[in-house]
């Protein structure tokens, strides 16, 4: 009753604390796929400041998408080991049915299509599908993926065509999966998709007839989001067309596109903008979420460009039309890529292109060697745990606080009310961290409870402390006791967008530490109770000489960190183990 009473009193206080938030931030707005980035904070952007500027915020997004797909570090670039078969010969192109073996056991189906009769070198496009039917064999009004292929392949271009995890001949996994376990691991079709991607140009630059110093990558909806992470990520990609998909409005439906910690405090025009200040095409439509595109996202992008004194090489048009890569789409790209990787004014328009049966263009059954779904997802457990065994301490730190997404604070304000009440925050942030504060004289010590600063004073070491005339903070980390609130949560990709709860506990506590660093306290303790003894260990391993105990009987299991320190990527930073290197 007295916690409830100081609690009271506390919130009565607030309207004198002008610099510390009402309600933490954190809990007010949650973005989702269908936030609407083009208002409130986003008008600022693109970023004003030096190119230097952009190209660490570039670095930094970069790292992010990485993470965020399980690619960093990036898995072994293992013999891909190409089986190509079941060529169709057409009109001015050759087609053919590959296999291409992107990590141990596990395969990309495609198909290739080549100029004839021309001489080369040429250049070339990788070409990523949508959620069409029929995936890469789709070939509707709305979306023709084999015509693209022959008619660029007519055109002087090698162009690959692939599917989706999950799709047509890839089917060694579902389309959809990532549950909790997995995304310990960040195993998801996004990061299957990504690496299958960048295992695609190791190809196309590994045919002889491809000029590797003009590649390209193209895709509408899903494709788009495939090229310009893509894009993002790989500078070997030197012309790019992302059609239908860069968007204020919209960020992307499916869990290919979503994968935890992609897009927190970032948003897809930002990502495709990484493609500058390389040539890129934005084709949009009037009749989905990039009918604003020429007028907003476009300038954005452009505004990145003009950093560069690019402006000229990003582009945009828009073609009256539902979602689609129809014919006039496609015509725009033929035109872009002639003007940007062969140095030609084309205009060309795509002709009579016949229509190919399924099963001239699907494989069927799977290569030889091809392994199943869990030994897969056991595959890159063990990789992840023998790149992990292989990194430097610094690495393994950088990693670690990237994935929980924690950073050691400029400046922490804080205001004390009713006795040893106290509220912490971040004013750049706005969020909200109350405690108790016994201030006292000696070293100073963080206690973190799991059921907040109440419980946590109930304890009978905290009780000795306090009586001893220690210094001691008791928090309320974050969604804990006191500072359970309501929360806003935009759709079902809540960890694409923003840190889970047990990531924000760890910045709970690095704030703390620093407000007492601040404070005078140069040297705090820290100690954790129960599940709070893994928050204050992550946080201990990330911030800057924080010392703090883990019970040596704690593994670190998947079902331990699901139940202690839900972080998506956590097993692949190292997990426990990384965590006892890193406090030794």
């Amino acid at each position: 009753m007295r916690f409830l009473t100081l609690l009271f009193t506390l919130s009565a206080f607030n309207w004198l604390l002008a610099q510390i938030p009402s309600h933490d931030a954190r809990n007010l707005h949650s973005n989702g796929t269908n936030t609407d980035f083009s208002a409130e904070v986003y008008r600022a952007w693109p970023p004003a400041g030096p190119l230097a500027s952009w190209e660490k915020r570039k670095s930094d997004l970069r790292h992010q998408i990485l993470l965020a797909a399980g690619l960093d570090p990036m898995p072994p670039r293992t013999p891909l080991n190409p089986r190509i078969s079941g060529r169709i010969d057409g009109d001015g192109f050759t087609v053919d049915k590959v296999w291409l073996e992107t990590m141990p056991g596990y395969f990309l189906a495609g198909n290739l299509y080549r100029p004839k009769g021309q001489r080369g070198p040429f250049p070339g496009i990788v070409s990523p599908h949508g959620h069409w039917t029929n995936g890469r064999a789709e070939q509707t009004e709305l979306g023709n993926i084999p015509a693209r292929a022959v008619s660029l392949a007519q055109h002087g271009f090698v162009v690959f065509n692939y599917d989706m995890v999950g799709y047509s001949d890839s089917k060694q996994t579902p389309h959809v999966f990532g549950n909790p376990t997995e995304q310990l691991w960040s195993f998801g079709p996004l990061g299957l998709q990504l690496w299958n991607s960048i295992r695609v140009v190791d190809f196309l630059e590994s045919l002889p007839e491809v000029d590797k110093t003009k590649l390209g990558a193209t895709g509408a909806s899903g494709g788009g989001t495939q090229t310009f992470l893509l894009t993002a990520v790989d500078d070997r990609i030197r012309a790019s067309a992302p059609v239908n998909m860069v968007s204020a409005i919209m960020q992307g439906g499916s869990p290919c596109e979503n994968a935890p910690g992609l897009r927190v405090d970032t948003y897809n025009v930002e990502i495709a903008s990484l493609m500058a200040p390389r040539p890129m095409l934005l084709v949009s439509a009037t009749g989905d979420w990039t009918k604003n595109v020429p007028r907003d996202e476009f300038k954005r992008v452009q505004g990145i460009y003009e950093k560069y004194d690019h402006k000229s090489d990003v582009e945009v048009v828009q073609i009256d039309a539902p979602h689609n890569y129809n014919q006039a789409s496609r015509e725009a790209v033929y035109d872009f890529f002639a003007r940007k990787l062969q140095g030609a004014q084309s205009g060309w328009k795509e002709g009579t292109i016949r229509k190919f049966e399924l099963n001239e263009l699907l494989i069927g059954s799977l290569p030889d060697g091809a392994i199943d779904y869990p030994r897969i997802f056991a595959n890159w457990r063990e990789q992840a745990a023998g790149q992990s065994e292989g990194m430097t301490t610094e690495a393994l730190r950088d990693r670690l606080r990237r994935t929980i997404g924690a950073v050691w604070p400029e400046k922490v304000e804080a205001e004390t009310a009713a006795g040893e009440l106290i509220v912490m925050t971040r004013p750049d942030v706005g969020d909200r961290i109350p405690g108790r504060w016994f201030p006292g004289s000696g070293k100073a010590v963080l206690v973190v409870h799991p059921a907040g600063s109440a419980a946590a004073e109930q304890e009978r070491f905290v009780q000795r402390l306090i009586a001893q005339g220690r210094s001691v903070l008791l928090i309320d980390a974050y969604q804990t006791a006191a500072n359970r609130a309501p929360r806003e949560e935009a759709g079902k990709y809540y960890s694409t967008f923003q840190r889970t709860d047990d990531a924000r506990r760890v910045q709970d506590i690095l704030t703390a530490m620093r407000w007492l660093q601040l404070a005078g306290y140069k040297d705090a303790d820290l100690q954790g109770i129960d599940a709070g003894q893994i928050w204050a260990a992550f946080a201990a391993a990330v911030g800057p000489s924080l010392k703090t105990s883990l019970p040596k009987e704690y593994r670190g299991t998947d079902e331990d960190l699901l139940r202690d320190f839900f972080v998506p990527g956590i097993q692949r930073a190292g997990g426990v183990e990384t965590l006892r290197r890193l406090l030794q």
